[in-house]
């Protein structure tokens, strides 16, 4: 008794090192982009509020060009807040709610795997918060004031939360998420592929109304959008940055003048797209619901033409998932170790181009979370432990590990 009661102090105190240690980390790393896209949706609102064309907003920028408002006017809506608000009543309401949804979300994620694998709540949940906040898409994300954690509260409040309790309502928050940015539309077609058919029709039905409540609100925007600057692609930065981590990025940073080849990049886009959904698939079939929109989101992050860094949130899930399969415990540290030190930010934290630019070393380097995100699509195991969702049956194929 005594022996055991020593193992879990050691444990307490390693752990209250290691947060320390991230702690400062964190204030070494401050805060080094002073919340810059949120400053570009206020100034993009703000020129929409004052009467102007919504994608008519341009703020040039040295590093990826003419920036722009891309997202859909949906979306341009949700942000009145924070451009109506002071700089910082604005900057407090988006750390409140990002903060806020990245505990929440990491409590859902942590607690069902704890309670199975018989782990102390209070301590994996305080190492996962741990360990997410140290991450480069999470620190990013926020750092930028980007407001993907909003986007990944509703994806998976509808995945974990309104599901499982076979809500009617499931599937108007992914809706409402792609509504708000087109890219969580990737999980309207988990939902339908996954059988979740009534959810999936929800999501696009709950997708469209709010697109046309901003259509009847802002009709000129609504307009430019669906029928030219989505088409366009402008105003999204240069694909070839090295935070572009999706395939055209990779390509785009083989190619002159930084354009991508559409054919290859579709030649690697279309099997992972194929793939990719049909592991989520079995995932979701099998009861493994995070393994599955794990690997959705890991799909939508690959195939898209721009995939920055801190759009990569699926590295969180992942962690946790390959955490509770003891022989994949190691992909985890792995992921952990190199995404938490910013592999892919090296070059600009001062790691010399020459030598560690060229051939294989500045491959690797460039490309890694998006190599960490291919082998995901293949490593990630599927849980065979995991309750079935509701209204599924299992999987004609056995739910094993894999």
């Amino acid at each position: 008794m005594e022996a055991d009661r020593r193992k879990v102090v050691v444990r307490w105190v390693l752990l209250g090192l290691f947060v320390a240690l991230v702690v400062y980390g964190h204030i070494w790393y401050r805060n080094r982009h002073d919340w810059f896209d949120l400053g570009i949706y206020r100034q993009a609102v703000n020129w929409w509020l004052g009467g102007h064309d919504l994608y008519d907003y341009v703020k040039p920028d040295d590093t990826q060009g003419a920036l722009g408002f891309t997202y859909p006017p949906f979306g341009a809506l949700v942000l009145v807040p924070f451009a109506v608000l002071p700089w910082i009543p604005a900057v407090v309401l988006y750390s409140v709610i990002t903060v806020a949804a990245t505990l929440v979300t990491t409590y859902w994620l942590v607690a069902p795997i704890a309670r199975r694998q018989g782990w102390n709540l209070p301590f994996a949940l305080i190492l996962a918060l741990t360990v997410i906040s140290a991450l480069e898409p999470i620190r990013e994300n926020y750092t930028f004031g980007q407001i993907n954690m909003v986007l990944i509260l509703l994806i998976l409040a509808d995945l974990l939360v309104l599901l499982p309790r076979g809500s009617k309502w499931a599937g108007v928050l992914i809706g409402i998420a792609a509504a708000i940015k087109l890219t969580p539309a990737i999980f309207i077609v988990y939902l339908l592929i996954s059988r979740r058919y009534r959810a999936g029709l929800t999501a696009i039905a709950s997708g469209a109304a709010a697109s046309l409540v901003a259509a009847a609100i802002g009709p000129r925007a609504s307009w430019d959008f669906w029928t030219d600057a989505l088409w366009q692609g402008e105003g999204i930065g240069n694909a070839a940055y090295t935070f572009n981590q999706s395939y055209y990025g990779m390509l785009a940073r083989f190619a002159a003048p930084h354009d991508a080849n559409t054919l290859i990049w579709a030649a690697l886009a279309l099997p992972t797209l194929g793939f990719g959904l049909w592991r989520a698939r079995r995932a979701a079939l099998a009861g493994d619901e995070v393994a599955g929109l794990t690997l959705t989101g890991l799909v939508g992050c690959l195939i898209s033409p721009i995939t920055w860094v801190h759009h990569i949130y699926w590295f969180v899930p992942a962690i946790i998932v390959l955490a509770a399969v003891r022989r994949r415990a190691w992909l985890a540290v792995v992921i952990a170790v190199t995404v938490g030190l910013g592999l892919v930010s090296w070059f600009e934290q001062g790691l010399p181009v020459d030598p560690w630019g060229h051939g294989v070393p500045g491959f690797l380097i460039k490309n890694w979370y998006l190599l960490l995100m291919v082998a995901l699509l293949f490593a990630l195991p599927i849980r065979a432990d995991s309750r079935l969702a509701p209204g599924l049956s299992p999987a004609s194929e056995p739910a094993t590990v894999r």
